[in-house]
C-alpha cells in the first residue's frame, strides 16, 4: 500500500505539471497516460483484500471480486501462494501473501523452541530480538489460512452461508484502464 500511494504522489506530481506546463499534445498524452497507469496502480497496491463475515468470504483481487458462501469453501492452503478452493476451482488471495522467509524464521524458530525444552537451563540461548510470527510461532500467512478454515467450518452449516461462488470482473479498474490505452494509442499513432 506505501508504494501504491508513493506511485500516486509520483504521479500527481509528474501528470500534474505536464498537464499544468505543457504544450501541444503533452496535456493530452499525460491524461491519457494517467487514465491508463492510475487505475492499475490501484488494482495491484491498494485494492487485493479478504473479507470474512459470519455467512463468506469476500475476496477482492486485482481484476476481479469473488464472494464465496462458506458452505462452498471445500479447503485452504498457503504453498507459494495463499489459495481458497470452492466449487471446484482455486481462487488466489492477493491480499495474503506468502513469505517464504517467514516460513523458514518460523520453523527455526520452533527448533530453537524445542531444543531449548531438552537442553539444561544454563546453555539455553535467547534471541535478543524477537522476530513477529504468528500465534504458536506460525508465518502469518500461514496462520491466515488456518483462520479461514476455521471460519469456513465453523459458519458453513448457517443459513446464510449457502449458495454457489459468484465472481464479478472489476470494471471500475478495467475500463478506465483501457480508455487510457486507447487514447495513448489514438494519440501516439496521429502524432
Amino acid at each position: 500500500m506505501a508504494t501504491g500511494v508513493l506511485l500516486f504522489a509520483l504521479g500527481a506530481w509528474l501528470g500534474g505539471d505536464a498537464l499544468v506546463r505543457g504544450e501541444g499534445r503533452t496535456p493530452w498524452l499525460a491524461l491519457a497516460g494517467l487514465l491508463a497507469v492510475v487505475p492499475l496502480v490501484v488494482a495491484f497496491t491498494v485494492r487485493p483484500a479478504v473479507f470474512a463475515g459470519a455467512d463468506r468470504l469476500l475476496v477482492r483481487n486485482p481484476f476481479r471480486t469473488i464472494t464465496l458462501p462458506w458452505a462452498s469453501v471445500d479447503g485452504a492452503r498457503a504453498g507459494y501462494s495463499s489459495e481458497v478452493l470452492a466449487g471446484g476451482r482455486t481462487y488466489q488471495l492477493w491480499a495474503i501473501p506468502v513469505s517464504l522467509r517467514q516460513r523458514k524464521r518460523a520453523s527455526r524458530r520452533q527448533s530453537q523452541a524445542a531444543a531449548a525444552d531438552e537442553a539444561p537451563a544454563r546453555f539455553q540461548q535467547r534471541s535478543r530480538r524477537p522476530e513477529p510470527l504468528g500465534e504458536a510461532g506460525r508465518a502469518p500467512s500461514d496462520q491466515a489460512i488456518d483462520d479461514i478454515r476455521e471460519l469456513a467450518e465453523r459458519y458453513a452449516k448457517r443459513e446464510g452461508a449457502q449458495g454457489a461462488p459468484v465472481v464479478r470482473w472489476a470494471w471500475e479498474v478495467l475500463a478506465p484502464s483501457a480508455v487510457g490505452v486507447v487514447l495513448l494509442t489514438v494519440l501516439a499513432s496521429t502524432g
